[in-house]
């Protein structure tokens, strides 16, 4: 499991922004990352991913309204997730993991970061 520390979720009224962060070590920072979200009663779905070298990779829905994007620092690595124009349907448990085509197959995740979107 990639350790990571997810922070950033909160309370917004649609249209509203956040910013979501995911901190990880230095020695991740080859690694391809990826935010991700699971909303009550649905499977968990890929928002965004980044490789090591900054490309990045959207899901269809998000294109237009999220930006991902990551910074290496001497000692960690950190991923952000800038989700604009929020609505409802943006409701959901965000995590931040590797990212891999074989994602949905992980059995390790972190505790996530609650998104609520409400006026």
């Amino acid at each position: 499991q990639v350790r990571v520390v997810e922070s950033g979720g909160g309370l917004v009224q649609p249209g509203g922004s956040l910013r979501l962060s995911c901190r990880s070590s230095v020695s991740n920072f080859r690694l391809a990352m990826g935010w991700y979200r699971q909303a009550a009663g649905k499977q968990r779905e890929l928002v965004a991913a980044v490789s090591s070298d900054g490309t990045t990779k959207y899901a269809d829905s998000f294109k237009g309204r999220f930006t991902i994007s990551r910074n290496h620092a001497e000692s960690s690595v950190t991923v952000n997730l800038q989700m604009n124009n929020l609505e409802p349907e943006d409701t959901a448990v965000y995590y931040c993991n590797q990212y891999l085509s074989t994602w949905s197959r992980f059995r390790s995740w972190g505790q996530g970061t609650q998104v609520t979107v409400s006026p």
